[in-house]
């Protein structure tokens, strides 16, 4: 299941950190790592779980790496979370129903 992989992705603080970071635009490692309380080789292991999961891609720019956030990972994952608030509503919607028979 790839929402797991996301789950599991965002579930560690540091890699929520990261990936947070990215909301601004397209950085690199360097740039990462100096604002991250961890060494630029974890930066770099933790941007590959993100990546893995489908949540960040990486563009090559000349000698530089860029890392930015994969928009199409978060439909999925919204798409996923959506489908709990439609079940919510409807459970809601049929509460309401059944309670109005009882005036």
């Amino acid at each position: 299941m790839a929402n797991q992989l996301v789950f599991s992705a965002l579930a560690d603080p540091t890699r929520r950190h990261i990936f947070e970071g990215l909301r601004s635009g397209p950085r690199t490692v360097s740039e990462i790592s100096s604002v991250q309380p961890v060494s630029r080789p974890a930066v770099s292991q933790h941007l590959k779980v993100l990546q893995q999961a489908g949540l960040v891609q990486v563009e090559p720019r000349g000698t530089r790496r860029f890392y930015f956030i994969r928009r199409e990972g978060l439909a999925e994952l919204r798409t996923y979370l959506d489908s709990f608030w439609s079940d919510v509503l409807s459970a809601y919607s049929a509460e309401i129903h059944r309670n109005s028979g009882d005036n």
